[in-house]
């Protein structure tokens, strides 16, 4: 009998467009949680290059990989030049 091998789901493997990466930023930001949206700029982040992002923010790849893992949310430095470097900018609306 042959084992089935699968892999851990990863976001990051499932946007191809910035069409795609808009509509998951939306609906975690929908959320409001700190850390989801770190962890959803970490995907960006890993589906984009995180290579990339360590040179466009000036922060190195294992400080981008600890701040962007989902398990905390980052200082708002690192989120501002995060957001700045993959060319996103947060508007604000009342609800």
């Amino acid at each position: 009998m042959s084992r089935t091998q699968t892999r851990p789901f990863d976001m990051a493997n499932h946007l191809a467009s910035e069409e795609e990466i808009a509509e998951y930023l939306r609906q975690v930001l929908e959320d409001g949680d700190p850390a989801e949206l770190a962890g959803a700029l970490g995907d960006i982040a890993r589906a984009r290059g995180m290579t990339q992002l360590a040179r466009d923010t000036g922060l190195s790849r294992e400080s981008l990989y600890k701040s962007l893992s989902g398990e905390r949310a980052p200082n708002s430095d690192t989120l501002f030049k995060v957001l700045h470097a993959m060319g996103l900018k947060l508007t604000l609306a009342k609800v």
